[in-house]
């Protein structure tokens, strides 16, 4: 599953469940994944909250294999700004 792909599957949530504020998702070199005004999108802008995340553990994340809990506490993701942007993300995909 590559960035387009969880932006497309993101976007069919949304259709159905609204998401305040705005998330970035920073997989470092495979770029970035933001979530802002009512849709995901591939382009760089500033956000709420940023994740800093592998684009191998966003996909974990995303179904399930990661735990967003033990990824802060193992290191395999970092959340900086607004975290309750991050926790609405969650329940919007759980």
């Amino acid at each position: 599953m590559s960035l387009p792909d969880i932006a497309a599957r993101i976007n069919r949530a949304l259709e159905n469940r609204p998401f305040e504020g705005s998330l970035k998702f920073d997989c470092g070199e495979a770029g970035v994944l933001v979530l802002a005004d009512g849709q995901a999108a591939l382009e760089d802008r500033a956000a709420d909250c940023t994740i800093a995340i592998t684009e191998e553990n966003l996909i974990k994340l995303l179904t399930g294999k990661l735990n967003p809990m033990t990824g802060v506490m193992t290191g395999k993701l970092k959340v900086s700004g607004n975290p309750a942007v991050a926790m609405r993300f969650a329940k919007l995909i759980g």
